[in-house]
Order: C-alpha cells, then sequence, then structure tokens
C-alpha cells in the first residue's frame, strides 16, 4: 500500500465519514457549549500567562531584583511553555485531546496556589516553569481540538470566536492586576488565578473526545459512537433532523502517513512547518517584546505612577482585543493567508513610525503601541485557526504545538531583546527592533503562506 493510499480496512467506512458528518452539522447550543467550556479553560491560561508582566514591578521591589534577574523571571515561564507545548502536542496525539487539557488546567491551577505562598526567586521562578508547561500545552491542544470538531463552512469565524477568550484572558488579568496588585498585592492575585483548577472536572464530564482522533486511532466503534452522541445533542438543540451525509474525502489508513517531527519535516508539511514556525516566532516576539514590558517602561521611564503604568499597559492590551474581533469576523472572507499579511505589515508600519517620531512621552508610546496591538493581536490569533489546518489528523495536534513552541521562542527572546535594548537607554530602538521583525513575517506571510478558507482538514491536509 503507498503512502497516501486509500483506507480499505475495515474500519475505512468509519475514518471517511466522519469528516463529511461534521460537514452536515449546523452550528447549535452544543458547539456552543464545547466552545465555552474549552474556552474557559483557555481563557484562564491567558490570564495566567500575563500575571507576570503586571506583578513585576512588585515584585523586583521586594525581591530587589536587577534588570537581568527580571529578565530571567519573566522568560522562565516562556521556557516552560516551550517545553511543554512540545511534549503536549506529541502526549494529545497519543493519549487524546480532551485528558491533554483538562490536565493543563490542573497544573497551572495548583502552581498558582503555590506561587501565592512563594518566599524567594528561585522558587517563583521554578513554579512559572512548571505553570509554563501547563499554559504552553494547553493552548495548542485546545486549538487542534476546536478546529476538529468544526465544519469547514465559516470555520475560521467559529474557531477565533473561541479564540478570543484568549486574549479576552490577557486583558481581564490585565485590569484584574491593576486593581489587585496596588490594593491586595501580588500574592493575592496569583492565589486568585488558582480558583479555575475545578474546570478539570467540568471538562472531562461535559467534553467527549475529537472522534477524528478516535478514528484515527483504529478506535472506531468508540469515534462512532462519540459521533452519534454529538449528532443526537445537535438535532436536541436545532430541534429539526439532519441534512444528509455529503461525500466523503480518501482518508489515508492508520500507520501508513508518516507522522511525528519527520512527518512534519517531509513532503507538503515541511514548508508549511516553517512558514507557519516563522510567522509564530515573529507574532510573539513582537506582542510579548511589548507587553512584558511595557509597564515597566512607564513605571520607570516616563515615571508613572504604579497604577497608572498598569492603567496605560491594559490599554494597549484592550485595543489588541479589538483588532482580534476584526480578524475573527473577516477571515473566512479575507482568507488566511491576506490576513496574517495585513496585519503583521501593518503593525510593522506603526512600530517603525513610534521608532522614527522618538516615542518622547508617555501618551505617544500608549497610543502608537495601542494601534500596533490591534495589528499584531489580529495576526497572531489567525494563527490558531490556521495553523491546525496544515496538518492531518496523526500529527495535527504536535503541528500545532511546533508552531506554538516558535511562539514561546519569540515569547522568551522578546523580553530578552527589549530587556537589553531598553538597558541601554534607546526606548526608539526598542520599536525600530520590533518593526523589524513584523516587517519580516509579513514578507513570510505574503509569499510562503497557502490558503485553506472554505476547505475541510482532509482535503487541505490528507
Amino acid at each position: 500500500m503507498t503512502l497516501n493510499a486509500p483506507d480499505t480496512t475495515p474500519d475505512a467506512g468509519v475514518r471517511a465519514s466522519i469528516s463529511a458528518r461534521f460537514e452536515r452539522l449546523p452550528l447549535s447550543r452544543w458547539h456552543i457549549t464545547v466552545r465555552l467550556i474549552v474556552g474557559a479553560v483557555t481563557f484562564f491560561e491567558a490570564f495566567d500567562q500575563l500575571l507576570i508582566a503586571y506583578a513585576m514591578p512588585a515584585l523586583r521591589t521586594e525581591f530587589q531584583l536587577s534588570t537581568s534577574a527580571a529578565t530571567l523571571m519573566l522568560t522562565i515561564g516562556s521556557l516552560g511553555m516551550l517545553v511543554g507545548a512540545l511534549l503536549s502536542g506529541r502526549l494529545a496525539d497519543r493519549i487524546g485531546r480532551v485528558k491533554v487539557i483538562a490536565l493543563c488546567i490542573a497544573v497551572s491551577s495548583l502552581a498558582n496556589l503555590a506561587l501565592a505562598a512563594t518566599t524567594s526567586p528561585e522558587q517563583f521562578m521554578a513554579l512559572r516553569f512548571v505553570q509554563g508547561l501547563a499554559i504552553g500545552g494547553e493552548v495548542p491542544v485546545a486549538a487542534t481540538f476546536i478546529a476538529e470538531i468544526t465544519r469547514s463552512h465559516k470555520r475560521g469565524r467559529f474557531v477565533l470566536l473561541y479564540e478570543l477568550v484568549f486574549p479576552a484572558g490577557l486583558t481581564v488579568g490585565a485590569l484584574v492586576a491593576a486593581w489587585v496588585v496596588p490594593i491586595l498585592g501580588w500574592r493575592w492575585m496569583y492565589a486568585l488565578a488558582a480558583i479555575p483548577g475545578v474546570l478539570c472536572f467540568l471538562v472531562q464530564k461535559m467534553v467527549p473526545e475529537s472522534p477524528r482522533w478516535l478514528a484515527d486511532h483504529g478506535r472506531a466503534e468508540e469515534a462512532e459512537a462519540t459521533m452519534v452522541r454529538i449528532e443526537k445533542a445537535v438535532e436536541r438543540a436545532t430541534g429539526e433532523p439532519l441534512p444528509p451525509v455529503g461525500e466523503a474525502l480518501p482518508v489515508t489508513p492508520p500507520g501508513k502517513g508518516s507522522s511525528g517531527l519527520r512527518g512534519l519535516l517531509s513532503g507538503r508539511y515541511r514548508r508549511r512547518t516553517l512558514v507557519v514556525g516563522a510567522l509564530w516566532f515573529c507574532g510573539y516576539f513582537v506582542n510579548y517584546g511589548i507587553s512584558s514590558w511595557l509597564p515597566t517602561i512607564y513605571l520607570n521611564r516616563y515615571h508613572l505612577s504604579l497604577s497608572d503604568a498598569l492603567l496605560y499597559s491594559t490599554v494597549t492590551s484592550c485595543a489588541g482585543l479589538l483588532g482580534c474581533l476584526v480578524v475573527a469576523l473577516t477571515v473566512d472572507g479575507a482568507g488566511r493567508r491576506k490576513v496574517i499579511t495585513a496585519c503583521l505589515g501593518g503593525a510593522a508600519a506603526v512600530l517603525l513610525l513610534l521608532a522614527w517620531l522618538g516615542a518622547n512621552t508617555p501618551l505617544q508610546v500608549l497610543v502608537w503601541s495601542s494601534l500596533a496591538a490591534v495589528f499584531f493581536f489580529g495576526a497572531n490569533i489567525c494563527l490558531y485557526v490556521y495553523t491546525p489546518e496544515l496538518f492531518p489528523t496523526r500529527m495535527r495536534a504536535l503541528g500545532s504545538s511546533v508552531g506554538g513552541a516558535f511562539n514561546r521562542i519569540g515569547v522568551i527572546l522578546g523580553p530578552i531583546a527589549v530587556g537589553a535594548v531598553y538597558a541601554g537607554g534607546e526606548i526608539g530602538t526598542v520599536f525600530l527592533v520590533l518593526g523589524g521583525v513584523a516587517l519580516a513575517g509579513a514578507v513570510v506571510a505574503g509569499i510562503g503562506a497557502e490558503e485553506t478558507a472554505g476547505r475541510r482538514l482532509e482535503e487541505v491536509s490528507p
């Protein structure tokens, strides 16, 4: 049997029909419920991720951290996210999407509880690394799962309206931190962030495993039973019979297609892996290069009060959320490639303009960094729907996680680069560097990205 020959095994009918059966499911209360539950997990992982930026001014004072030590504390969690992204993809492709999602929220919440009780920077950094494993692991696996239960028609809009919970979590985290840290202190902020750990039980009880994953792992009976339950739930939600099943696409037999890292770097998937890796890196280098340091820059360079510094930074996060909403509503019509290219190009133009202006006042930084956030948040959220579309079920979670790993490399190096330039006193150069990276990402997207809008997952990635 050749590498991509159609599956003629006894279970082939179930495997081939899963995609066609999802295609006929109208959007229903069942989809919304699952999206809300998984979205709540992603929301609180995002909430956890950015808390360090808003705790940092207080942590620097309490632990008497130098700029280099503060940079290490900012980036150690991102290193954990890098490792977690790589591990979770392989784990989710082996044991299932839902188990990994539930495990990640449990670990992250326990880490929050422990962080609230830390007494040294060494303890804090060790716990941030552990928490990073969970945050980095959950986000790409959740994006993979949502993509696998969604039909191709307006998939971008459905998935990205779910993915809005991530920047929403960042924004709410910023708002909560801006209120809690000045009044109660950073420890209370982490203690409150531990509460959502109870979601791990809700996920296990309410969210079914991906039928695509079950079928791909030879568990045809479970895949069939799960698909039937989903179809019945959608029928109950809509109150109408389901449309007839359309044409089923041929599928690759289990174990016959290349998988793992070798599969990602061979054939048609090599270019896809390299392109999305570069896009994840550029987008998040810019995103976290700005967001991780903005509170500290406002506080130390422009001598704003702690509350004002956090408030200014929150405005930028809110602007980014607006960009995400615009992209979610337009990505199916405009297409993934055009949206990512335009957004990274827009971010580059704004950041380079801010560098040219000199970033002389906090108001100037607030206005232009917020406009840039509209663009780079929009580009980054688009990657969450685009990346899972590029890889087949057998390595979809791993492909998404490798994208997430490049994301984390950008998250790590962005703050380090900004910290190094900022330590030299060249604030305008900070935005010059960030604008250059965004421009590089726009060029990669314009030249190398493939269009996937409106196509079935199995059509894009056999």
